[in-house]
């Protein structure tokens, strides 16, 4: 059995580089792809540690799952919330720890512009989550608008009631007795804004790759310390 890791945000592939230099936990379709070509057609699990992320990248994921060869399930360890929900549902068997989470909700985005602006941002969304209904009409087999109507109320579910829904298959037995520790940190994906995004790219560009990849180098430890500033500025 191969085990492959989704924990963090799920972010597109141009921006996990970003993740990755500060640290943050998260993954993107190119490491689910690697991975599953790697695994060759033997059985895979799938263990799902998300707040969600970016609903694109999760979708471009959810495809490259339901196409492998193999056996494929997704084991939910903490929280499977908002887009990590469509990677578990392309999976063919979903199982989840005692203690684990399961959110849907709507999606959600930024827009600027007059009012045909927002009436069309509206159509966007409401569209998409049609679109992420789908998978869970797949997985679940109740109807479009009883799951619009759970997303659109930002659903929560203990195991039992994500088996109840048909979210989850399976419950994963601890194999021991006792209290097991129970914590909530934060609810969703720990998501970079754009914004934030667009500051790093523009401030170590033109340096060389290379040296920025080297936490050693004089060109990492300056380009840290402006984050820092900017932090403090409160502008990231």
């Amino acid at each position: 059995m191969v085990k492959i890791d989704a924990k963090g945000t799920i972010v597109n592939n141009d921006d996990k580089w970003i993740y990755d230099w500060f640290g943050y936990d998260a993954f993107c379709p190119k490491d689910i792809d690697k991975q599953l070509e790697d695994a060759n057609g033997d059985d895979v699990t799938i263990v799902i540690n998300s707040g969600g992320g970016d609903v694109f990248a999760g979708s471009d994921m959810s495809y490259s799952i339901s196409q492998y060869k193999g056996n494929i399930q997704a084991d939910i360890s903490g929280s499977c919330c908002s887009a990590a929900s469509i990677v578990a549902c392309a999976t063919g068997h979903v199982r989840a720890f005692p203690t684990a989470m399961y959110m849907i909700h709507n999606v959600s985005s930024g827009a600027r512009g007059d009012y045909h602006d927002m009436d069309k941002q509206s159509q966007i969304l409401q569209t998409a989550n049609r679109a992420i209904s789908a998978i869970y009409q797949q997985k679940t087999g109740r109807s479009e608008k009883e799951l619009l109507d759970l997303m659109d109320r930002e659903s929560w579910f203990d195991v039992k009631t994500a088996m109840k829904y048909g979210f989850v298959d399976e419950l994963i037995e601890t194999g021991r007795n006792g209290n097991m520790p129970f914590s909530i940190n934060n609810a969703f994906g720990g998501i970079i804004p754009d914004e934030t995004k667009a500051k790093i790219r523009n401030l170590i560009k033109g340096s060389e790759t290379g040296s920025l990849a080297d936490k050693s180098s004089e060109a990492f430890f300056v380009a840290k310390e402006k984050i820092k500033i900017l932090r403090m500025k409160g502008e990231i």
